[in-house]
């Protein structure tokens, strides 16, 4: 339904009832939800700042690590959407999906750069090398419909030019609220985010836990 809370809204809750509690585990390290709400706070801020809110389209050029996640969150806080560009993926592949998806931005790793040709106008923020000690770590207070774009996902491209499939708060709500529903976890449960971001099945290995 359209009023459907944003998934990034459960988190914030999650976060306010179990700050303490480990959100993300990548290796040695580890974030807890109040840990991982500020940073992505801190960085949505500066989203926000650089003109991302809603209908915009965010790149996300980020191997697996906790910053991933953390930028993934930071986008949906902003109120804009996230669009994969899997480093792994040739340049040809990548530089046409950011034509294609008219991006306003992109966050990346300065270790990434090189892989990454951006269209005049299209600013990268590296996150290795970003301050953003004086954003304000509070939840922001952006308004979304169920309407409003989540993320965008681009086909294999198999059969052609790749295609981006764009979805919304409110389906993205449903699938996880559906899969809490039939297959519940909880704090004791682990889940192993194993899919490439670029696919779809990566969208609820990362939300759905953390979520829940």
């Amino acid at each position: 339904h359209g009023d459907a809370m944003p998934v990034h809204r459960l988190i914030e809750q999650q976060a306010a009832r179990h700050p303490d509690a480990v959100a993300v585990l990548f290796g040695d390290a580890s974030l807890s939800y109040g840990e991982l709400n500020r940073r992505a706070n801190r960085l949505a801020h500066r989203l926000i700042a650089e003109g991302v809110g809603p209908e915009v389209k965010v790149g996300v050029a980020l191997e697996r690590s906790l910053e991933l996640v953390t930028g993934l969150l930071a986008v949906l806080k902003a109120g804009g959407a996230y669009v994969p560009l899997d480093p792994e993926h040739p340049a040809e592949r990548i530089a046409y999906m950011v034509e294609d998806s008219k991006l306003g931005l992109v966050l990346t790793h300065s270790s990434l750069a090189d892989r990454l040709v951006l269209p005049a106008g299209v600013p990268a923020l590296a996150l290795d090398t970003l301050d953003l000690r004086g954003m304000a770590q509070a939840d922001p207070a952006v308004a979304l419909s169920g309407e409003s774009l989540a993320y965008v996902i681009y086909t294999s491209g198999s059969t052609g030019r790749p295609k981006g499939a764009a979805n919304r708060h409110a389906a993205l709500h449903n699938r996880l609220a559906w899969m809490q529903a039939a297959y519940p976890i909880d704090g004791a449960d682990t889940v192993l985010q194993k899919t490439p971001f670029s696919f779809d099945v990566s969208v609820w290995e990362f939300f759905w836990p953390l979520m829940a």
